[in-house]
């Protein structure tokens, strides 16, 4: 099961994310900072219980280390959305509900995703099954 990440985990994942290139924390802790008031000891503590939950691989540079994502944002999304669908007791329902919810845009994208994705590997396509 993949746990949220908590509110300073986000602000800096995504960071780490967006630049797609090993960072330091120096570099994490000034982008920071231009949004709030945080410690070099507080980012690099994060960074270094981001690395030991899995979120992170780093190398060391000189004194310091160079962190970057083991795998994408868009991994991690899928990965919680994943264990949400999962938790339902009627994942079919849950799902029109989640549809619901959705935006135009976000159902166009769905469309699309489905067809990049193709056939499902039971052999069925969206015209039906397979021969």
């Amino acid at each position: 099961m993949v746990r949220q990440l908590g509110e300073l985990e986000n602000a800096i994942m995504t960071r780490v994310w967006q630049w797609n290139r090993p960072v330091t924390v120096r570099e994490v802790l000034l982008d920071l900072r231009e949004e709030r008031d945080i410690a070099y000891t507080t980012a690099m503590t994060v960074l270094d219980k981001l690395y030991r939950k899995g979120w992170l691989r780093r190398e060391r540079a000189g004194r310091a280390y160079r962190y970057e994502p083991v795998s994408s944002r868009e991994a991690y999304t899928a990965a919680l959305m994943n264990d949400a669908w999962a938790t339902s007791d009627n994942p079919a329902a849950a799902l029109v509900h989640f549809f619901g919810l959705m935006s135009a845009e976000q159902r166009e994208a769905l469309r699309d995703a489905l067809r990049v994705a193709g056939p499902d590997r039971t052999g069925e396509t969206e015209d039906g099954p397979t021969r």
